[in-house]
C-alpha cells in the first residue's frame, strides 16, 4: 500500500502493478491535477513527457553562463497518464498512521476501515503522514507569476530558461517558459533554515516587475520545498523520503529513476516475508554511494547556509564556470561519488580565500 498520489507515489504504485504485486494507493483526492510547475535537465530522465523544452539555458553568478545542458518543463497531464495504470487499487482517505509488524502493516484511515498489507510505503511527501509528521528544517522557498511571453521578454531573452539569476540580496530569479504562451518567473530562496517568508520574496519579485512595467498577475504560485528531512525508519518514497537534493531541491527524476528499482526489491523481499521486503526497498533507495553522495550534498547545503547573502553570487560564479560534466555530477549524480567529490575539489581549488573559510567552516 502506498500513502500518496504525487508523482512519486504514482511512479512507485505503477512500477509495483507491472511487476503482478497487489498495489493499493491511498489518498484524499488521487485523481487531483498536479498543480506544480516541475523543471529538470533533460539528460536526467530522458523521454520525460516535456510541455517545453527552450532552446537556450541561461545561468548567472557575476557574469552570464549559456550552458551546453538543455532544461525542460514537465507535462503533468502526459506523465500522469504515464503513470497511471488500471491494476493499481485506487482509494480515496487520509491515512493518519500505520501499526508495523513481522506479518506486515495495518493502516488507519481517518474515515476508519483499517487496510491490512504487507508493505506500507509513506509518499506523502513533507507531510510524512507514516513517518513522524512534519519536520523543522532547512527550507527552499519561491514566489512566482506566469507572464504572457511579451511581458517575459521585458525580463528575460524568448525561448530561454534562466536558471539562476543571482543579485545582491540572496535571491536569485528563474524564468522558465510553459510552452502555452506564458512564462513562470520567480524570486527563489535556495536554502535557509527557516525558509525565506514567501512575503519578501513576493516584494522582490514586484520590484523587478514593477522595474519592467509589468502589472502583478493573478495567479501566483508559491513553493515550500524541505531540504534536509531526516531518513525516516520505516519505508518512505519520494520527498518523505528524504530523497530531495539538498542543495538544489529537486527530486522528481530521482524518484522516477528509482521507482522501477525500489518495485523490483519489494517484489524480491516479499517473497520472503515484509521485514525483509522493506529491508531491501531501502537499501534500493539509500545505497552506499547514494548514503556518500547525499552527506557531500548535505556539506555543500550547510556551507550555503553560511555564506552571507552577497557572496552567493560570487560561489555560483565558480560553479558555472565548471565543466558542465562537473556540474552535472553534483546536480544529479546521486550516486556519482567520484564526481560529486571532485566537483567539490575543483570548485574549492577555484575559490578564493574568501569564499574557502566558508567552504570549510
Amino acid at each position: 500500500m502506498i500513502a500518496g498520489a504525487g508523482p512519486a507515489g504514482w511512479a512507485l504504485a505503477s512500477a509495483c502493478a507491472r511487476l503482478g504485486l497487489a498495489t493499493t494507493l491511498v489518498d484524499p483526492e488521487p485523481l487531483k491535477p498536479w498543480q506544480a510547475t516541475y523543471g529538470l535537465w533533460a539528460d536526467e530522465f530522458p523521454g520525460i513527457p516535456a510541455a517545453a523544452s527552450p532552446s537556450v539555458t541561461l545561468a548567472h553568478g557575476t557574469t552570464e553562463h549559456r550552458l551546453d545542458r538543455r532544461y525542460l518543463v514537465v507535462d503533468n497531464a502526459a506523465l500522469r497518464e504515464s503513470l497511471t495504470d488500471e491494476r493499481v487499487d485506487v482509494r480515496i482517505g487520509h491515512v493518519t498512521g500505520a501499526a508495523v509488524g513481522p506479518r506486515g502493516a495495518t493502516v488507519t484511515l481517518r474515515e476508519g476501515g483499517p487496510i491490512a498489507t504487507g508493505v506500507a510505503v509513506d509518499a506523502t511527501s513533507h507531510r510524512r503522514a507514516l513517518s513522524g509528521g512534519p519536520v523543522r528544517c532547512t527550507e527552499q522557498t519561491a514566489y512566482g507569476v506566469k507572464l504572457t511571453a511579451e511581458e517575459a521578454s521585458r525580463l528575460v531573452p524568448d525561448d530561454t530558461t534562466v536558471f539562476m539569476d543571482w543579485g545582491s540580496n540572496g535571491t536569485f530569479l528563474y524564468a522558465l517558459p510553459l510552452g502555452d504562451g506564458r512564462v513562470l518567473v520567480e524570486e527563489t530562496c535556495l536554502a535557509r533554515r527557516p525558509g525565506l517568508p514567501v512575503e519578501v520574496l513576493a516584494g522582490r519579485l514586484h520590484a523587478r516587475l514593477a522595474a519592467a512595467g509589468i502589472a502583478v498577475p493573478d495567479e501566483v504560485e508559491r513553493v515550500r520545498i524541505p531540504l534536509d528531512l531526516p531518513r525516516p525508519r520505516g519505508l518512505a518514497f519520494g520527498v518523505a523520503a528524504g530523497l530531495v537534493h539538498p542543495a538544489t531541491g529537486y527530486s522528481l527524476a530521482t524518484s522516477l529513476q528509482l521507482a522501477p528499482r525500489v518495485a523490483s526489491a519489494l517484489a524480491r523481499g516479499l517473497g520472503v516475508g515484509p521485514v525483509t521486503a522493506v529491508r531491501a526497498a531501502r537499501d534500493a533507495i539509500w545505497s552506499p554511494r547514494a548514503r556518500a553522495v547525499h552527506a557531500l550534498r548535505g556539506y555543500g547545503l550547510r556551507a550555503l547556509l553560511r555564506m552571507p547573502p552577497e557572496r552567493l553570487a560570487e560561489f555560483f560564479e565558480l560553479f558555472f564556470r565548471l565543466p558542465i560534466e562537473s556540474q552535472r555530477a553534483f546536480t544529479s549524480g546521486r550516486e556519482d561519488l567520484t564526481g560529486t567529490a571532485g566537483m567539490m575539489t575543483e570548485l574549492f581549488r577555484m575559490a578564493p580565500w574568501a569564499v574557502r573559510k566558508l567552504l570549510i567552516g
